[in-house]
């Protein structure tokens, strides 16, 4: 029997969530709906999530000791994982002892970390992969390159969101390629995987949700990026009925090998009706939020309601929908979005702003969303709907 009680009573069912940024907000929203009370961490103030939840903590997750620290302070019923950036073993540890981690702490630590989801999919589950090598020194790095020929993709074990990705075309690219890598993994330098390509017609993610009921898929998600980062997503993928159900065979492959309840982003690469896997995150997933347009259930209510241990219901797609981030470059501390009203005239339209408190570099601070009456035309209108948007940024 689930119970939910009193937010600030003994009887509260408590979530924390570690990582506070766009996709842990709408995490943070849904749990609020079912009276959950939220405690948000991340190593930043004001970070998205803190912006909705009870309360917050600023500590570096990486430091297994503030993070065993925060968490028997506060003793959540519920650890919500939302960041690659967490020490995993520490998760472990604590799991043992009796915390509910979501999924599950071995899932946590086997998705933060390339080297181990790859092995577990590819060498342990047969799944078809791209080819691979690992490295952990820059001499190791240029044999790998080697091995696996050019072009190819280096990511570190340990990252996101494009973060010390690159691709080697060249020669030339090498020393840079391992410089960018040892600078862009979310827990500094080391090791990193470098990746053969592989011939595929496009990409999608298969959004699983493995709940008290068994397993559902949403529609496949396509999704366009640049430098390993999502800009542009879009539901339903075209695609074949035998390239669906093969994909919906590796998601639920992967994700029962995992284990625990929750949502589950899987990266999967299709060539004609052939599928290949590429990663798999245990959390909502960047590309899923055009599922705040696209469906009954986003893929945040879906996560909340898995992890709370409600059923879901058929998941009802509403039509042909498009995402797409508003990246906004440069070096500020305050981001004003102005012409709001243009932007959100369009009918079947919408607009998610993250709240980020500043920009260095370039961060994806919002996003557009459409329903139209094919995929095409949605991410025509989101493309015109950012196009009519007015970016101020302040010092």
């Amino acid at each position: 029997m689930v119970k939910i009680g009193t937010v600030f009573k003994k009887s509260a069912k408590k979530a924390m969530l570690l990582g506070s940024g766009e996709l842990g907000r709408e995490v943070a929203i849904e749990l609020k709906r079912y009276g959950v009370e939220v405690v948000a961490v991340d190593k930043y103030a004001n970070a998205p999530a803190m912006q909705i939840a009870d309360r917050s903590h600023v500590i570096s997750m990486l430091d297994a000791d503030a993070l065993e620290g925060v968490i028997r302070k506060e003793m959540p019923d519920i650890i919500i994982p939302e960041v690659e950036a967490i020490a995993t073993q520490k998760l472990i540890e604590l799991e043992e002892k009796g915390f509910n981690v979501v999924p599950t702490a071995k899932a946590v630590n086997f998705t933060m970390n390339r080297e181990n989801i790859r092995t577990l999919a590819a060498e342990k589950l047969g799944m078809r992969t791209s080819p691979y090598v690992f490295a952990s020194t820059e001499k190791e790095f240029e044999e790998a390159v080697k091995k696996i020929g050019l072009p190819c993709v280096v990511k570190p074990i340990m990252s996101s969101s494009g973060h010390g990705q690159s691709v080697v075309k060249t020669a030339a690219d090498i020393k840079k390629a391992w410089d960018y890598s040892q600078s862009g993994g979310r827990s500094g330098a080391g090791k990193v995987i470098v990746e053969g390509f592989i011939d595929f017609d496009y990409e999608i993610t298969m959004l699983t949700v493995r709940h008290i009921g068994g397993t559902s898929f949403c529609k496949p998600v396509g999704h366009r990026q640049e430098s390993g980062d999502y800009r542009v997503s879009w539901q339903p993928a075209a695609m074949s009925e035998k390239a669906v159900s093969r994909a919906q065979e590796y998601a639920k492959k992967i994700t029962d090998a995992l284990g625990g309840f929750g949502i589950f982003g899987v990266e999967l690469f299709i060539k004609n009706d052939e599928v290949i896997f590429s990663e798999v995150s245990p959390r909502p997933h960047d590309t899923g939020m055009v599922t705040m347009i696209s469906q009954n259930l986003s893929q945040f209510a879906l996560h909340a309601r898995a992890i709370l241990g409600l059923p879901i219901p058929e998941i009802e797609h509403f039509g042909a929908s498009a995402s797409r981030a508003v990246v906004v470059e440069g070096d500020c501390n305050e981001v004003v979005f102005g012409n709001l009203e243009e932007v959100l005239a369009l009918p079947k339209t919408d607009m998610r702003i993250f709240g980020k408190p500043e920009v260095k570099g370039h961060r994806r601070m919002a996003v557009l969303l459409a329903r139209a009456s094919s995929t095409d035309e949605a991410r025509k209108i989101t493309k015109e709907m950012l196009s009519k948007l007015d970016i101020e940024t302040l010092k």
